[in-house]
């Protein structure tokens, strides 16, 4: 059997081509060596942005699609997707007030049509220090990246592609109009075109298992995140200027803890996914600098990173390096096209672009609704349904197995809770998330189908994994 499209790599960037494709009614197959997100596109700061710091290297292109794909998500994902408001403090030696609502002015001019609030100035309280009283606030949004991810595969399975985790591609080579790929278990798989979408490896993938050169290359930047205990008071995300020019986000994350990041450190191994001691001691001084209580690493109850692939345009500093793609057709016969860099906000539009590469017919996904997305009403009014339907799930489990699947949660809880695990999980959701969700490990079920890890022990990562084996 002759399939349109392979697809390698299943993080963000590889689920969405494959969603766009099959989509457009072409066979594909998506195979991913480990879990869907397992690396980068589980472990970014989790927000939907255009991204405020970008102007300041006047990527105002990639701004400006970002912001469009910021309402696009927001449409497509409303259980997943919501908005948060930032609030950016000023302080003396930091960026000077005309620039911040220069840029603010610039940010929501390139936002135009959007429904978020338009930025404004704010009075400062708990719990930055008490000499911080002038700061702006502006409008982005949060996501579940693990769980974006999930949605694109499922949409994409819905739509008639193959998704497997597990599946490492050994290698590939072009035999006349097609490829044909070789899988770690010696499975072979002929395809009239190879999308390379392997994040960090995107390189190692072309030279060691495809054997070609690439033209464009990968600066490989480690973005390491804390969390700790909720900021006593928080309830908006925070921008936190650093001496250096950088940014530091504290954003409220789960039920009780606030998330802290992120670094850009350059690294040469895609693995070195693990975040440094020194990391975690400039998170904590980039936060110190402006809390009234300071935090210190005895706070730190977890600590993440993840590899970013960006593409080598050529700056001097990680920081500034930019964060727009580059899409790389090489078709001296069956098309290969390989993916350099990118972002969650503008996985769908690189999407679109990478298969309109293809030529292969007409983008759809603009105006598409994820799985679970379609409510048919404000979000806060759905979960009061949620509650008065189910009120066994309590206020809790509740409100995050409804941002979690949306309009798909009766199908989860159809066959019953069954056992409780830990956190809030059950048997029955670990159940549903083994049947229809790709989950194998605890790892799958407890850090990246769900937050759940964050919240419980080795005991819950038993159970969870009597469970799967059931």
């Amino acid at each position: 059997m002759m399939l349109d499209l392979l697809v390698i790599g299943g993080g963000i960037n590889g689920t969405a081509i494959a969603r766009d494709a099959a989509g457009r009614g072409r066979s594909v197959l998506l195979v991913e060596a480990d879990d869907l997100a397992s690396h980068t596109s589980s472990a970014s700061t989790k927000l939907i942005h255009g991204g405020l710091r970008y102007l300041e290297t006047f990527d105002l292109r990639l701004v400006r699609e970002a912001l469009v794909e910021r309402d696009v998500m927001l449409r497509a994902a409303p259980h997943l997707i919501y908005p948060l408001r930032f609030v950016l403090p000023q302080a003396p030696g930091t960026r000077p007030g005309w620039m911040i609502r220069a840029g603010l002015l610039l940010y929501d001019t390139l936002a135009w049509g959007t429904a978020l609030p338009r930025a404004a100035r704010v009075d400062l309280g708990p719990p930055l220090k008490s000499g911080l009283t002038r700061g702006h606030a502006y409008s982005d949004a949060w996501v579940d990246d693990a769980r974006l991810v999930i949605l694109y595969a499922l949409d994409a399975a819905q739509h008639k592609a193959e998704i497997r985790t597990r599946s490492r591609l050994a290698s590939a080579v072009r035999e006349g109009d097609a490829w044909t790929a070789t899988l770690a278990n010696g499975e072979q798989v002929r395809a009239r075109a190879l999308v390379n979408a392997a994040g960090p490896w995107v390189e190692d993938v072309l030279r060691a298992r495809l054997r070609r050169n690439a033209g464009s290359h990968v600066r490989l930047v480690r973005g390491s995140h804390i969390v700790v205990p909720r900021l006593p008071g928080q309830t908006d995300a925070y921008l936190l200027q650093q001496p250096d020019g950088r940014i530091v986000f504290a954003i409220p994350y789960e039920r009780d803890l606030t998330l802290i990041g992120t670094t850009d450190t350059p690294v040469d191994d895609p693995a070195d996914a693990t975040a440094s001691d020194a990391e975690v001691a400039y998170l904590l001084a980039a936060a110190n600098r402006w809390l009234a209580r300071p935090l210190s690493h005895a706070d730190v109850r977890h600590r993440f990173a993840g590899i970013r692939a960006l593409h080598d345009d050529g700056r001097s500093t990680a920081q500034t390096v930019t964060r727009d793609y580059r899409l790389e057709l090489d078709d001296e016969g069956a098309p290969l096209l390989s993916v350099f860099g990118g972002k969650i906000t503008t996985a769908r539009a690189l999407a679109e672009a990478a298969v309109d590469r293809l030529g292969w017919g007409k983008g759809w996904t603009r105006s598409a609704i994820l799985p679970g997305g379609d409510l048919g009403m404000p979000f806060d009014a759905f979960l009061q349904q949620v509650r008065t339907r189910w009120p066994a799930l309590g206020e809790a489990r509740s409100l995050r197995m409804a941002r979690a699947y949306g309009s798909r949660l009766a199908a989860v809880i159809g066959r019953g809770l069954g056992e409780e695990l830990g956190g809030g999980l059950t048997a029955g959701e670990v159940r549903y998330l083994r049947d229809h969700e790709w989950a194998r490990t605890p790892d799958d079920v407890l850090w990246r189908r769900t937050k759940i890890g964050l919240h419980t022990g080795a005991d819950t990562a038993a159970r969870v994994a009597a469970v799967l084996e059931g």
